[in-house]
């Protein structure tokens, strides 16, 4: 079996001999090295290149941007960012995942070894999805890992019992997205005229990171774009992006949508979870409604556009050439939930066809 070789950069020796030995339990993950900063990394990379790098944000001699940078113009690799829980660490983090970072692992300022131990899973995960990245769109103890139970939408939201108007004037677009989806949601979502559909979004992301990456794109985009809070009404030219660590549903009150920001177990083992948005669409705006289905590791989503599909709403899945892993809109497609598969470059103009 190849093995997915991984090279950690990371100025804290704790942080460096933790995720070592975490990831070198794995029997698909060899670490090839680890370096205290971007120029040590460098002289290893001149040796041997990974498959996957795991990238702190501050680090003495040269910043992980920088480094980041120089990595995607001159060999482009998967980087996972290991990056401090900090709303000022989220702007800087959202920026290395905007040079083409296809990940977040977080780590607070204290607790580092009991943190990384128990986020094992989450950090394995992060690499192999990295690993499965199609770098051509770039541009995350010895315990045993407990892995949650992978429950699925019921566990917040029953599917029975359409509450769906026929038809209204206000239409949603609801979209779903993971590993990859920062730089794919940018894309769509700045090239939107001021007046388009009602948007809710759900994007796999850490707690605190969802506000600083909402307030970049709403700076870049003719839309307005925001982290969405409870019981905010979704109207024409403005995206909602659900808050890491929440779920977000759609309700409706008489023929207006308004969304739900509540707390809940993980789904798919996810929170914010993309069928929790989907589920909830297909049950309170139904065929008003289009699904889209982009970039991303895994199969949540999947289940929730089969569901809004079957409701008669429009549903859209994002082609394998343009998604950085097509891993979410593969498992759409195979289930039968997708109407149309459609590129990167092509979803704005399926949002804006659904006026």
């Amino acid at each position: 079996m190849k093995k997915i070789r991984v090279l950690l950069v990371d100025d804290s020796a704790v942080v460096r001999q933790v995720m070592l030995a975490l990831l070198e339990r794995e029997p698909d993950i060899q670490v090839i090295g680890a370096a205290s900063d971007p120029l040590f990394a460098m002289a290893k990379l001149a040796k041997e290149w990974p498959d996957v790098i795991v990238l702190d944000i501050e680090m003495p001699r040269m910043d992980g941007i920088t480094f980041l940078k120089k990595i995607m113009s001159e060999r482009p690799t998967p980087v996972v960012i290991c990056s401090s829980l900090t709303e000022k660490g989220a702007e800087t983090t959202l920026q290395a995942l905007a040079a083409g970072a296809v990940d977040i692992i977080t780590k607070p300022k204290v607790g580092l070894k009991d943190f990384l131990q128990g986020s094992a899973a989450e950090l394995v995960g992060a690499v192999r999805a990295a690993a499965q990245a199609n770098v051509r769109n770039l541009g995350r103890s010895a315990a045993a890992t407990t892995v949650p139970a992978k429950l699925h939408a019921d566990a917040i939201l029953p599917a029975s019992g359409g509450q769906a108007m026929a038809q209204t004037t206000e239409r949603i677009v609801a979209i779903g997205t993971s590993t990859g989806g920062t730089q794919a949601l940018e894309s769509v979502l700045t090239a939107l005229p001021r007046v388009c559909p009602g948007i809710v979004i759900v994007q796999h992301m850490p707690e605190k990171f969802t506000a600083s990456f909402a307030e970049r794109l709403n700076s870049l985009s003719q839309i307005e774009v925001r982290e969405a809070k409870h019981n905010d009404r979704v109207i024409p030219g403005l995206a909602l992006i659900a808050p890491g660590g929440k779920h977000m549903l759609l309700k409706r009150s008489g023929a207006y949508y308004h969304v739900e920001v509540l707390d809940g177990p993980l789904v798919n083992r996810h929170r914010p979870s993309v069928d929790v948005l989907f589920r909830s669409v297909a049950k309170f705006a139904g065929k008003n409604a289009t699904g889209i289905i982009m970039t991303g590791m895994g199969d949540d989503g999947a289940r929730g556009l089969k569901e809004l599909h079957e409701t008669g709403a429009r549903t859209y899945a994002q082609d394998e050439a343009s998604c950085v892993v097509f891993g979410m809109p593969k498992e759409a497609i195979k289930l039968g939930g997708v109407d149309q598969v459609v590129a990167l470059g092509e979803i704005p103009r399926v949002v804006m066809s659904s006026r």
